[in-house]
């Protein structure tokens, strides 16, 4: 792989990446994307681990009801979903930077993980999550934008897709980890929590000493005042910012979390709880696989495009759980490969269809927006599979789930169709 160098000498402003190299290549991603990939990936080791471990802990060590958990698990998408506004904004206020946020959020996030050691009961564990993925709120925004303010508009889907691929590294890694200390040390959970601490310090360090401070739009600017960013407003009055944020709430209301859909092969296939923890290795196996293929699909042949058909994928998946097919053990691998594939279809190529629509001074903000309101659909959906979870059953629920994707994806069709009144894309530089 090519690796376009993020830095500038004195004189030179740096290029976006997909500069031709000495040999005549294009390079495929700046260096800025694998500095921010390599922190997510040891961030998302830690992250795992306790994610890995988190529903059958409090499940069965708390005894927490599938409401509870639905309670617990939505509080934690909802906070984030809401500070991730602030810290979009924050990143791109003049006085702000993309780099400065995004460190806040990933060093809040490391000091929770030990906390989980020391809080039982609904309340408290409510509250510690709350703080962690308030740190997950603040750095998502930034560290999207850097990705997109250091790369060219053709290659995002590419950028994000390398990301995402080095950031899922750390999602195989992490349950591998949580669920080679479950089996050998006496106190297993204690051990994950404050291996998971340790690791998430690690990932912050990282960012401190190898993301360059300022991105493109810093050093290109010259010596002048940054412009303010755009109200919220005036980003959900374009257009095309305005049905993406539209689409991705009506399908994330019938996106079912990672945990219950473990929590429903678990169940289906009445698997020991020693073995929970590998279940997320198949999802994150399959997206890591497809992070950068689906990239590269989505800058040829449109990102909006493959967004929707990544839902298709997790529709399959919601039908092969609530096929009659008995316990057979060829569900789960087809299960968590399609899971993996919507993850890889949707995830960065929502991020880079975003960057293709907001200006660069705002970009922190108008993906905030986009990604909040995905985020707060799906802590409704949490909250409301929970409840019907707990009144009806996993089957009833899930039936429910694969109907309301059904028609969000139908109405996303039309939503996403291009506009003659969008703004034309960002010229390749």
């Amino acid at each position: 792989m090519y690796v376009a160098d993020s830095r500038s000498t004195p004189h030179t402003a740096p290029r976006p990446a997909g500069r031709r190299t000495a040999g005549g290549r294009r390079a495929a991603v700046p260096g800025t994307v694998v500095a921010l990939g390599t922190v997510s990936l040891i961030t998302d080791v830690s992250s795992e681990m306790v994610t890995a471990v988190l529903p059958l802990y409090l499940v069965t060590q708390l005894g927490l009801s599938p409401l509870g958990f639905g309670l617990l698990d939505g509080i934690q998408n909802g906070v984030a979903a809401l500070v991730r506004l602030l810290g979009g904004r924050l990143a791109d206020r003049p006085s702000g930077g993309h780099k400065a946020v995004a460190a806040a959020g990933y060093a809040l996030s490391a000091l929770c993980k030990p906390l989980l050691l020391v809080v039982h009961g609904l309340p408290l564990s409510g509250a510690v999550l709350a703080a962690d993925r308030t740190g997950k709120g603040l750095r998502t925004a930034p560290r999207d934008a850097m990705i997109s303010l250091a790369t060219e508009p053709a290659a995002r889907g590419r950028a994000f897709g390398v990301h995402r691929a080095m950031d899922t590294a750390g999602a195989l890694l992490g349950p591998l980890l949580a669920f080679a200390l479950l089996r050998l040390a006496a106190d297993g959970y204690d051990a994950v929590f404050v291996t998971s601490g340790c690791v998430a310090v690690l990932g912050v360090v990282v960012l401190l000493l190898f993301v360059p401070g300022r991105s493109p739009r810093d050093t290109t600017a010259g010596d002048g005042p940054r412009p303010s960013p755009e109200p919220l407003r005036a980003l959900l009055r374009r257009g095309p910012v305005r049905r993406l944020t539209t689409c991705a709430v009506l399908l994330g209301l019938t996106t079912v979390s990672d945990s219950f859909l473990y929590l429903t092969v678990q169940r289906r296939l009445e698997l020991p709880e020693a073995w929970f923890p590998l279940l997320p290795l198949g999802t994150a196996a399959a997206f890591l696989l497809l992070a950068v293929p689906f990239g590269v699909l989505a800058d040829r042949f449109g990102r909006r495009r493959l967004f929707l058909c990544g839902h298709l994928a997790l529709l399959a998946a919601y039908g092969l759980l609530l096929a009659p097919t008995g316990g057979t053990a060829a569900l789960v691998p087809a299960v968590l490969a399609l899971h993996g594939a919507f993850y890889a279809a949707t995830d960065g190529v929502l991020a880079a269809a975003t960057a293709d629509a907001v200006p660069a001074e705002a970009r922190g903000s108008g993906l905030a927006v986009v990604q909040t309101g995905q985020a707060l659909a799906r802590f409704l959906c949490s909250v409301a599979f929970g409840a019907a979870w707990t009144a009806w059953g996993d089957r009833t629920a899930l039936t429910a789930a694969a109907a309301g994707l059904c028609v969000c994806a139908a109405a996303g069709t039309v939503l996403l169709r291009p506009s003659p009144t969008d703004a034309p894309p960002e010229p390749t530089r």
